[in-house]
């Protein structure tokens, strides 16, 4: 069956991508790009680190302008929610009863924040971080807040303790684990963005779980944790992980399981449905030998725009396995973290200092896993290209700052 009529459902970095990628490759048919939010397609990375921190303004994170859709034949309709999908009818029925049809269907849905499971979590003053509405709020929360208090020491709430920090206000950052970024880094990357941020005063509880928010007059005035501390706050930002948004495809009978199964063409079981980004769970080589098995879900923008423009070859006649090398950022302060591959818990780390900052290599059965970089901007591009390689680096070979990274990964 051609393909004469693709609806993509959510607006966000994995949806944007792959309808600009479809007019690129040559898709001449009819292109409709659905998105709840009021805004045109922007980028969310900046919101927790330069927009917080006045670097940027909202036009400044638009991925492209209003005359990008209109030159390019895409049909935004932004406030515009998908509520049931016709897989037998090929039509996506929207919140408001119009309905849509396609030949193919592409589900973008990304993800919604964890939310906080206690008492006192609707009061006003308790924030989340995944919008420009949200950003906003707290961009005029920060003005009037002396004490921040952080639940989560991920990226979201490291990147937001760093802005509030470098504004001198109060920060205390709560986890439940034992140490930051602990589901994403090793203990060693852990240790030095600890130290990063208690150096700029922001203070840490770990292996500290919330029990109550309390409020006076509708509004937070501190938080309680499991141990007994009680944490006054005039501002309370819960950043502790998210959902994948997945019921659509569940409700359609299509599989899901922590995210939309695909296979790895990015491929539904149903052939007129794909579903691409941080909402897929998908086969990677790069998982092997994890605690989840070869299958992944990745929440990052590289992910995003890298299986965007993979579904646009293959809707377009150039069909190949999504292969790209895993990689993520996170700028904390001055700071900024990359982190090529995926690394699992029993990982064995390797240091390597020369010069400014620092590496972490990661290996698993003596092969490299992931390379996590401080600093070290030429570290982590050849840590890609090898990734992407598989080119052999010893442990010996990482550990010596003499050896020569990039001389191998471009040989």
């Amino acid at each position: 069956m051609s393909v004469n009529d693709i609806v993509i459902v959510g607006a966000g970095q994995a949806g944007f991508q792959a309808a600009a990628s479809l007019r690129e490759a040559g898709f001449a048919g009819r292109l409709t790009l659905i998105g709840e939010e009021a805004v045109l397609p922007y980028q969310r990375p900046p919101l927790s680190k330069a927009y917080l921190a006045g670097k940027t303004d909202a036009r400044g994170l638009l991925l492209r302008q209003e005359s990008f859709f209109s030159d390019h034949a895409i049909s935004h309709r932004p406030e515009t929610r998908a509520a049931r999908i016709d897989r037998e009818g090929r039509q996506v029925r929207l919140a408001d009863g119009e309905s849509l049809p396609y030949d193919h269907l592409v589900l973008a849905t990304g993800t919604r924040n964890r939310p906080l499971p206690v008492p006192g979590a609707e009061l006003a003053g308790v924030r989340q971080l995944r919008s420009l509405d949200d950003a906003d709020a707290l961009r005029a929360d920060i003005e009037s807040a002396g004490r921040i208090v952080v639940v989560g020491a991920g990226f979201i709430g490291l990147e937001f303790a760093a802005v509030c920090a470098g504004r001198g206000l109060s920060v205390t950052v709560i986890e439940a684990a034992g140490r930051v970024m602990a589901r994403a880094v090793s203990p060693e990357t852990s240790e030095a963005f600890r130290a990063f941020h208690e150096e700029a005063g922001v203070h840490f509880l770990f292996e500290a779980g919330v029990t109550a928010i309390e409020g006076e007059g509708g509004r937070a005035v501190a938080v309680r944790t499991a141990d007994g501390h009680r944490l006054p706050a005039d501002l309370v930002l819960v950043g502790i992980g998210v959902l994948p948004n997945q019921e659509l495809a569940e409700a359609a009978g299509l599989p899901v399981r922590d995210g939309i199964e695909v296979d790895a063409f990015l491929a539904t079981p149903d052939p007129a449905v794909s579903a691409i980004g941080d909402c897929v769970r998908f086969p990677s080589r790069f998982a092997h030998g994890l605690p989840g098995g070869d299958r992944v879900r990745i929440e990052s923008v590289q992910n995003a725009v890298d299986q965007g423009r993979s579904l646009a070859a293959r809707l377009t006649g150039r069909p190949a396995a999504y292969d790209a090398v895993p990689w993520f950022w996170s700028d904390q302060g001055p700071r900024k973290l990359q982190i090529a591959g995926l690394a699992g818990p029993g990982d064995a780390s390797v240091p390597r200092r020369a010069g400014a900052g620092f590496s972490v290599f990661r290996f698993r059965d003596g092969a490299l896993s992931a390379v996590e970089s401080v600093d070290r901007p030429a570290d982590h591009m050849a840590a890609r290209r090898l990734l992407a390689s598989a080119k052999s680096l010893t442990p010996e070979q990482a550990a010596d700052p003499g050896f020569d990274l990039k001389a191998l990964a471009t040989a």
